[in-house]
């Protein structure tokens, strides 16, 4: 009888897999175009809602209300172009050359256009959003934000390497490389310094920053190489060197996840950390752990650590089972738009699954440590560590599960997803319902390379395989030096004058952390800080009352850092 029953039990999940499986067949045939559409609708100039958007601008999504989306998000912009990229440059729609040369001239105006961050030459290039036109956003906001500069030379170069491969070696030399080199210079100077993460909420060191930075500088040195550009090839691996040890601290042994941020005072577990994988996945590194490569035993326990994070707080997961597909989000504390799953995250960790199932398939077997051991035992409660071929009955049992598992995100998705296949920023936890910023421009790029993934299609190599973290590398920051601002300001009771400026130690122009001075030597208001030696520094005074805020006139006040010693600057509120 047990048997029997045991029986009847399999073949019921056999059945439920099918039927899933057949489900996700249909939606991924059906959502594939309409996500596409939606990606090239958000392009201007021509798109269908990318009102206002100059040519190659990548408005974010056309909500102008509860949220306001309607700008270009360096980082958003970059993600959906590489995805356009790799479709273009692999022969799976070569339609997209005009999309794609717009986008690098709206990117070549964007990198000099001066914003709060600073200039090209004084920390603009970290500036996160500007707007459709092509203008300075000049609103508060967390900034600056450090991954974009590193997105978006990785997107272009994995447009030059084709160019060369397909003899248009003097375009990428004459056009190309002085964009990128921008950007990637400023990841070289710039990536021990803290930054907004993903989620532009916290001002730390962020796992998904640190390792696409990685990436930008290790493809920007091939490229150097390719194309005779070697004065910079030792900077850029230098400090490549130097992030890949410092990816190796954000690793949290017990239980087992990669912390997404150093600051913040959260859990650490976040769709950061998933987004990571798929975003630095190299076929060709196999199952790397020290790049976090998707089936990587480190990648496959923080993949679990952040699913479970979400089975509790989620109405819409009640009632499902401990080894199933659930709604994620960005991180369980978040209350963003009531804090809600996010169609991305569904898909990021769908794509992650279907990455690490194409290179057991490439390798023929697969590794269960005692890291990625708490995984695998979801799918086969007496699997023990060790290598398992593809012509066992285990690795069969484990790839099927793990396939079906990955169905389940996208199945996931499939359920809340509008009868029309738009796709919003979030669907709410109580029942699914669309909700946030609709027709979101990265919803629908994310979706379209889960189905990639799933379809078993891989992004060019970057050279991931084969590295090592040097046993001796610097993280440490750049000389600094102090500096006395005073300020003569006469201001009303109730009225405190804090300082905001373009470098970290001067909170990068926000005016919710911005230093308060000491009123103690009035109408003087005082404050010391440390700085970056010998750098450009921008500033400004601003006036805080009952939560109201008064900028200081124009312009910016600018300095030079000395190189040593104590600088004393006496400014008139202006």
């Amino acid at each position: 009888m047990w048997r029997s029953l045991r029986l009847v039990s399999a073949l019921g999940l056999c059945a439920s897999a099918f039927a899933q499986s057949s489900t996700v067949d249909s939606y991924t045939s059906t959502e594939s175009p309409i996500a596409k559409a939606g990606v090239l609708a958000n392009i201007g100039p021509s798109g269908a809602k990318s009102s206002g958007a100059y040519p190659g601008v990548v408005v974010a999504s056309p909500s102008t209300t509860n949220p306001d989306y309607l700008y270009t998000w360096v980082r958003d912009s970059s993600l959906v172009f590489k995805m356009l990229i790799d479709q273009y440059t692999s022969g799976q729609d070569t339609t997209l050359r005009a999309h794609i040369d717009d986008f690098i001239t709206a990117e070549t105006n964007i990198q000099q256009v001066t914003n709060p961050s600073g200039t090209i030459s004084t920390g603009g290039l970290g500036e996160p959003k500007f707007n459709v036109n092509e203008t300075a956003f000049t609103g508060a906001w967390g900034r600056p934000q450090r991954d974009g500069p590193a997105l978006r030379s990785t997107a272009m170069i994995t447009y030059a390497t084709w160019l060369i491969a397909n003899n248009n070696e003097s375009y990428v030399t004459d056009s190309l490389w002085p964009i990128i080199k921008l950007d990637l210079d400023y990841v070289m100077n710039n990536w021990n310094e803290t930054t907004f993460d993903l989620w532009e909420e916290v001002d730390s060191s962020s796992f998904f920053t640190s390792a696409v930075q990685h990436r930008a500088l290790r493809q920007g040195s091939a490229l150097a190489t390719a194309i005779g550009q070697s004065s910079v090839v030792s900077g850029y691996n230098t400090q490549a060197n130097n992030i890949l040890c410092f990816l190796q601290s954000y690793w949290n042994p017990s239980p087992g996840f990669m912390t997404a941020n150093t600051g913040g005072g959260r859990s650490g577990r976040d769709a950061n950390t998933v987004l990571t994988s798929i975003h630095v996945f190299d076929v060709e590194a196999g199952c790397d752990d020290v790049t976090f490569q998707p089936c990587s035993d480190v990648a496959l326990s923080n993949l679990k650590v952040y699913v479970d994070s979400f089975r509790e707080i989620y109405g819409i997961n009640s009632g499902i089972r401990a080894d199933q597909a659930v709604a994620t989000g960005r991180y369980p504390e978040d209350v963003y738009q009531g804090g809600n799953p996010w169609y991305l995250a569904s898909f990021a960790v769908a794509e992650q699954l279907y990455d690490a199932l194409i290179v057991w398939s490439n390798e023929g077997s697969l590794t269960v440590t005692d890291a990625s051991f708490p995984f695998f035992q979801q799918f086969d409660t007496s699997i023990t560590p060790g290598t398992y071929s593809s012509s066992t009955p285990t690795y069969s049992t484990l790839t099927t599960a793990i396939k079906n598992f990955a169905d389940g995100f996208v199945a996931m998705a499939a359920k809340y997803t509008p009868s029309g296949g738009g796709l919003a920023e979030q669907y709410t936890r109580s029942d699914g319902t669309p909700t946030s910023a609709m027709d979101l421009t990265w919803s629908y790029a994310s979706a379209l390379t889960a189905f990639n993934a799933r379809a078993g299609k891989i992004s060019a190599s970057w050279g991931a395989a084969g590295l090592s973290v040097f046993p001796a590398c610097s993280t440490s920051k750049a000389p600094t030096v102090p500096v006395v601002f005073n300020v003569n300001v006469t201001t009303v009771v109730g009225q405190n004058i804090y300082l905001t400026g373009s470098v970290g130690a001067l909170t990068d122009w926000s005016t919710t952390n911005a230093i308060l001075m000491s009123s103690a030597d009035y109408p003087i208001w005082s404050t010391a800080v440390t700085l970056p030696a010998n750098t450009q520094i921008q500033y400004k005074y601003i006036i805080v009352d009952n939560g109201g805020v008064t900028w200081e006139s124009d312009p910016n006040n600018e300095f030079t850092t000395s190189v040593s010693g104590i600088t004393t600057l006496n400014d008139v509120w202006r």
